[in-house]
């Protein structure tokens, strides 16, 4: 703590010499000083802050691709994988994540949205995670920044109570299973979703607009003319490996929105690392 303190002070020395030597230094505590910092005896500017930030960024990078785990057959082989998927993305979480908030992982921020989330459930089933998770406003769409890389980190999610179509989708299937209720993914063109029975009647809900209810018999029969990507995609079942690979993706785009091309390269490197590379091209793979 002596030597942290120490750095921590010399952060923005304008040394040149000694900046080197406290980022060196840094970056062997990894990528995450969240809970020596919250030891800390003295605030950090928000201009320190920022500086220690973007110093641990490379100890993230290096961390994520030294423990990316993915099963030999690719996206298509995590058929029915949702404890692989959960950690692929806890582990996008951490590499997200700014490395000095002090905050739950992923898995515990879950758990806790479970717990909250567990007696409306108790009385109302599926019908009351969706009312508890979006219609109160507890999760929303994060219409000011829709396309926010930190959108993909659905621990920040949980936190900040906002994020993409998926990011949320994803939020709501994973405390749904949590707690044995029925619920699927619907990798819809431009719009993920999720499905839902309410009443013996199957739904499409949209997480990204206070988890509104549309009946997918009625919008079966009401657009016969649909095309057979988007009938397909109304039909069938997201598997844990689509929904990874459209995560990815989506955060590839936003990174070149953003114009992080470091980050952005580092993103196609997972998803080629997982046979997606010629996957997403489609409309369907954005958000």
């Amino acid at each position: 703590m002596t030597e942290f303190e120490s750095l921590l002070r010399l952060l923005d020395d304008e040394t040149p010499f000694v900046r080197d030597k406290v980022k060196e230094k840094l970056r062997d505590y990894g990528g995450d000083v969240s809970e020596a910092l919250a030891e800390f005896p003295h605030p950090l500017t928000d201009h320190e802050r920022g500086l220690l930030s973007e110093i641990l960024r490379p100890s993230r990078q290096e961390q994520l691709m030294r423990e990316w785990v993915v099963p030999a057959g690719g996206w298509r082989a995590m058929e029915d994988d949702w404890d692989g998927l959960e950690s692929c993305l806890r582990q996008l979480s951490d590499f997200l994540h700014d490395g000095i908030t002090l905050r739950p992982s992923l898995s515990d921020s879950l758990d806790l949205l479970a717990e909250e989330s567990s007696q409306v459930v108790e009385e109302l089933g599926v019908e009351g995670l969706r009312v508890y998770l979006f219609e109160s406003g507890r999760l929303r769409g994060n219409q000011e920044n829709y396309n926010d890389p930190r959108n993909a980190d659905l621990a920040w999610s949980v936190q900040n109570g906002r994020s993409n179509p998926i990011g949320l989708a994803l939020l709501f299937l994973f405390v749904a299973r949590r707690l044995d209720l029925p619920a699927d993914g619907v990798n819809f063109p431009g719009h993920f979703l999720c499905r839902v029975e309410n009443h013996g009647r199957v739904y499409l809900m949209d997480c990204f607009h206070q988890g509104q209810l549309h009946d997918i018999q009625e919008i079966l029969m009401r657009e016969k003319g649909m095309g057979v990507e988007i009938s397909a995609a109304l039909t069938s079942v997201a598997t844990p490996g689509e929904m990874l690979l459209r995560v990815l993706r989506n955060l590839e785009l936003a990174f070149q929105k953003a114009g992080n091309e470091e980050d952005m390269q580092l993103v196609k490197r997972l998803v080629t690392s997982i046979g997606g590379w010629f996957y997403g091209q489609v409309e369907g793979s954005v958000f």
